[in-house]
């Protein structure tokens, strides 16, 4: 099926429009980090390295998969799962003891959701049926290794990656899908905000501190109590372990309150916040791209995965997660090669077998 030439300009100024919103969101976070270190014993030497990885992962990402779609989603998953597995005590950043598993094991978690949802999107590319389903296999037998980790989080989020891609295998129509993502992680950051601030009923929030544990709950509401005495600079990037008191009480803390948006909220404000929201929603953006839905919509499931774990644990602490973040959203969002003339950008699926695989250019 051929496109358009303005069907073509149309996408590539999609394609720019996105580039161009990722280059400012970032810079955006790397300026507020600064602006909210100015002047305090702290620095913002946490959060530089992490924006810097999500985006080499993402430009090598949209690089390798430009050209081999495919294989570098492959090479992708492979390198989570063994670094999820073999590396659990040599992951950068890892600071957390045995007894203080909630980040490391979030970390561990986050990685095998990565290598799922690169393994599912590898399928969904691929345009041979016992290579779809080796690599389907390979995202089972990933969400299976979570148990060994001893992360029920991480079996339920890769279980729920591969269902979601052979789900999307099925779908049209990708902004839908997109929206329905976006709105499940809204709904995870509002339900810790509101355990933090101890609104919910008493029975829900029983039920809720019980999987979470009491010590979780406590560096959430030390969080949200900082964020409410310095609502705009914040604290400044680095300083949660030093003001809280659940930290100074507890042995072998990582000083980390385990919840992404809850530690903005306390070391960068209010601004904070919503710069975190905003570089999520351009990774969700960024994937409105030429892949087709079955692609766009696996890579967005992962990345939802990932920022549910990032929302209720301490996965974005370490710098593979986040550059691997980046790496899965490169090739999701890659653009075709240039001549190729099929369409997929808008939303539609004209590039795309019944099988649900890419028949139009899989690398």
């Amino acid at each position: 099926m051929t496109i358009a030439p303005a069907g073509r300009g149309r996408a590539r100024e999609r394609g720019n429009a996105s580039d161009g919103a990722g280059a400012v969101v970032l810079a955006a976070c790397a300026i507020w980090s600064l602006i909210s270190a100015a002047g305090r014993e702290t620095g913002p030497e946490g959060v530089l390295p992490a924006l810097l990885a999500v985006a080499a992962g993402f430009a090598c990402g949209r690089i390798c998969g430009t050209l081999l779609p495919v294989a570098t989603a492959t090479v992708a998953a492979v390198g989570a799962l063994l670094m999820g597995l073999l590396s659990r005590h040599r992951m950068p950043g890892a600071t957390a003891t045995v007894d203080t598993a909630p980040g490391h094991a979030g970390a561990a978690a986050a990685l095998l959701v990565l290598a799922a949802g690169a393994a599912c999107c590898a399928a969904a590319a691929s345009r041979q049926a016992p290579l779809r389903f080796s690599l389907r296999l390979l995202a089972l037998g990933t969400a299976c290794a979570a148990p060994a980790l001893r992360s029920v989080a991480g079996f339920a989020a890769a279980l729920g990656v591969l269902l979601c891609s052979l789900a999307a295998a099925r779908m049209r129509q990708r902004l839908l899908g997109l929206a329905g993502l976006a709105l499940s992680t809204g709904l995870v950051v509002a339900t810790s905000w509101a355990v933090a601030a101890d609104v919910l009923p008493q029975g829900l929030m029983v039920s809720l501190e019980g999987p979470l544990t009491a010590h979780r709950v406590l560096l959430w509401q030390d969080a949200l109590e900082l964020a409410g005495e310095h609502p705009v600079l914040g604290i400044g990037p680095g300083r949660f372990a030093e003001l809280s008191p659940t930290v100074e009480q507890t042995v072998h803390s990582d000083g980390k309150p385990h919840s992404a948006p809850l530690q903005q909220a306390a070391e960068q404000g209010v601004v904070g916040v919503v710069l975190l929201g905003s570089a999520f929603g351009w990774l969700l953006y960024v994937l409105w791209s030429p892949r087709t839905t079955a692609v766009v919509l696996t890579a967005g499931a992962a990345l939802t995965a990932l920022a549910v774990l990032a929302s209720i644990g301490n996965a974005l602490s370490f710098t593979p997660v986040t550059a691997g973040a980046g790496l899965l959203a490169g090739p999701a969002s890659a653009r075709r090669p240039i001549g190729d003339g099929t369409t997929g950008a808008d939303g539609t699926d004209g590039a795309r077998g019944p099988d649900g695989a890419d028949h139009t250019w899989s690398g």
